[in-house]
């Protein structure tokens, strides 16, 4: 049976809530700031730990909401900025989940058994799909602790 690890982006993976003005350019219908955000990590350091739990037989998803003050139409244009930024700087899920603002995450996957990366505590405690790891806490160490048992 195949582990899968799935990795908020939204201060978790990107750091949109660093982008100035982010709040504002949502609020406005701008999909700039995923544009603008800037990884968490340094992105070798992250593929070196992504590596070494794709070898330990995790796969890699991810899970990631449009803005809260969306339409179809902003959606789509939000889905397309996450997936170019995913494609440019986390190039390692082979499976990307982009719902509708406050979907629970919990249902967008059937895994039993699975790994949620999340920086929202509500998303943590609802997560009925198996652990969770605490992106607020240091994401590459608590990646090698789960190959390290």
């Amino acid at each position: 049976m195949e582990n899968k690890i799935y990795f908020d982006m939204d201060g978790t993976i990107a750091d949109l809530y660093s982008v100035k003005g982010w709040l504002e350019l949502l609020r406005s219908n701008s999909e700039l700031p995923y544009q603008l955000a800037l990884p968490m990590y340094d992105y070798y350091e992250l593929a070196q730990a992504i590596q070494v739990v794709q070898q330990a037989g995790f796969s890699i998803g991810i899970i990631s909401w449009c803005s809260k003050d969306s339409n179809k139409e902003f959606d789509d244009r939000i889905r397309k900025a996450k997936r170019e930024w995913l494609k440019k700087n986390f190039p390692f899920a082979n499976e990307i989940h982009i719902v509708k603002y406050g979907t629970p995450k919990h249902k967008v996957v059937k895994e039993k058994n699975a790994i949620l990366v999340d920086d929202e505590n509500k998303n943590l405690s609802e997560w009925t799909r198996g652990r969770t790891i605490d992106a607020k806490e240091n994401l590459i160490k608590k990646l090698y602790q789960l190959v390290e048992g």
